[in-house]
């Protein structure tokens, strides 16, 4: 039987905060969010189950280090991911859409 927790893999449960767009917290799944600091939840809100997965240090997360992640959970039993500030928000935004193929009047079919 393979161990899934470990400094390296982790079996991580992560959750929403109800007050604030993209603030998660990543836990280990066995944990849970029951030991939790009190001041955390305070301003995080009651957690909203999102998704559990095996998080390994090689795993790539769209807004964290997979490692920090890992070595965070491990110190203080959690990882708080903020929300990015309104100005990096934007970046992606414009990036997104510069990612995207412009659709010109020309290529759009109208019916007769």
């Amino acid at each position: 039987m393979s161990n899934l927790s470990s400094p390296s893999k982790r079996l991580v449960s992560v959750y929403k905060s109800p007050r604030k767009d993209e603030m998660y917290i990543y836990v280990d799944k066995k944990q849970g969010v029951q030991d939790l600091p009190e001041a955390l939840l305070a301003h995080f809100g009651k957690p909203v189950h999102v998704f559990d997965l095996l998080l390994t240090a090689e795993k790539s997360l769209a807004r964290a280090d997979a490692e920090e992640v890992l070595a965070k959970i491990e110190e203080q039993g959690f990882y708080l991911q903020m929300p990015p500030p309104a100005e990096d928000y934007m970046q992606e935004v414009v990036k997104a859409k510069e990612s995207q193929p412009a659709v010109s009047r020309s290529n759009v079919q109208h019916d007769a």
